[in-house]
């Protein structure tokens, strides 16, 4: 308790304002909002823009985070705008366009790439400035796809959500140094806070689980969508690689949406039972409450095969005391440090995966928790929710102040 303290006064005595919005209409623009790191800094950013007395309006199809942002005082315009179809796009520029003119916005900001390009036409029609940030290391290599990718850079302003993804526009897009910002994800701290957590909360995920109050093992979590690049395959090969007697030891957990994805999910579950681990890793869908799942698990990993743009997960369990095993690519390098607060394994290779988890289990209780406190110093030092918050409203300031010198 008295660690959490300590925190929250450095985190009072470095409180950031928010730049001023009054008056000021702000559209965000993404696909849905349904779950996922886009998602939660949209109505993270929805939030500051009304903390700093503006309007927070949001184009998506909806999602469970809809309500949240209802709450806030937010408004969510439905529209398909994750459709990628040419003739869609422009209608939804049209649209978009005349919702601007409705609501009087002052500023777009796009979130992903289908809805960027009616986004960004939409700007044009209307004469406002354009914001887009880039989230995702997006693949593609022809020349169709890279002119597809490349609305992510044609913002007046580009935020990049990491140094790796900043590097990735610049070599990617040429795009000039002066006109990316990069923001990193920010992590709400009195939502990820251990102390935070009610034994009722973890009960719950305990029960979800099916993880008996008795459990002697230690709870690996693997947190994210059920998608191949998210690494499932590689963490049940990386258990299957591991000696019984440490296996015996261990609880793999899978947690994240299908959206779909069932052939996948049944590929997931044939590997697990061709492997022998049957009582050993178990798929349990999406969470709702991560903070409590967070605190009923001893090791995180994020074992993506594709760089991740930022590391959410690895963000997010440090804010929480656990120790974080990542791969060693992308904007995941930039949160865990490696024998510090956690363990960079190689991509891919589910070998060099198992030997981190092992190096992690032979540090003991009492090594583990140093191990995740110091992951937590490191993020709260970084990667705070304020910070993103009150970066990403002075962007929005300094576009707008430019726009009406114009």
């Amino acid at each position: 308790m008295a660690v959490a303290l300590k925190y929250r006064a450095m985190m009072r005595m470095n409180a950031i304002e928010l730049p001023e919005l009054s008056g000021k209409t702000i559209l965000q623009v993404i696909p849905d909002l349904h779950a996922g790191g886009a998602e939660r800094t949209t109505i993270e950013v929805a939030e500051a823009i009304l903390e700093a007395g503006g309007r927070a309006l949001v184009v998506s199809e909806g999602g469970r985070l809809v309500p949240e942002l209802e709450r806030l005082g937010g408004l969510n315009v439905e529209l398909n705008v994750s459709s990628k179809n040419p003739i869609t796009l422009r209608a939804n520029a049209t649209k978009i366009a005349r919702l601007a003119k409705a609501q009087g916005v002052d500023l777009i900001h796009a979130r992903s790439r289908a809805p960027a390009w009616s986004a960004y036409w939409a700007a044009q029609k209307a004469g406002l400035p354009f914001v887009t940030t880039y989230h995702g290391a997006y693949s593609g290599v022809s020349g169709l796809k890279r002119k597809y990718n490349s609305i992510m850079a044609r913002g007046d302003l580009v935020i990049a959500n990491s140094e790796w993804t900043a590097a990735h526009v610049r070599s990617v897009h040429d795009t000039p140094k002066n006109k990316i910002i990069t923001i990193p994800r920010g992590v709400d701290f009195d939502q990820f806070d251990i102390n935070a957590i009610a034994a009722e909360r973890k009960d719950a995920i305990r029960k979800a689980w099916e993880i008996d109050a008795d459990e002697k093992r230690l709870v690996l979590l693997l947190p994210g969508r059920l998608t191949e690049w998210k690494g499932q395959k590689v963490a049940i090969d990386a258990m299957a690689s591991l000696s019984g007697a440490e296996r015996v030891k261990l609880l793999l957990i899978l947690a994240g949406d299908a959206q779909g994805r069932s052939a996948y999910v049944e590929a997931l579950e044939d590997r697990i039972i061709e492997a022998g681990l049957g009582g050993s890793v178990r798929i349990v869908g999406h969470c709702e409450d991560m903070p409590a799942a967070y605190a009923v698990s001893d090791i995180v990993l994020a074992p993506s095969t594709r760089p991740e743009a930022f590391g959410r997960v690895a963000a997010e369990a440090s804010a929480m005391g656990k120790p974080v095993i990542v791969a060693d690519h992308g904007g995941q390098k930039e949160i865990v440090i490696e024998g510090t607060t956690g363990s960079r394994a190689e991509p891919g290779n589910p070998a060099d995966l198992a030997a981190s988890i092992r190096a992690i289990l032979q540090l003991g209780a009492e090594g583990r928790a140093g191990m995740g406190e110091a992951g937590r110093q490191h993020v709260v030092e970084r990667f705070s929710k304020r910070g993103l918050q009150a970066a990403t409203l002075g962007v929005y300031k300094r576009l707008l102040e430019t726009h009406e010198d114009d």
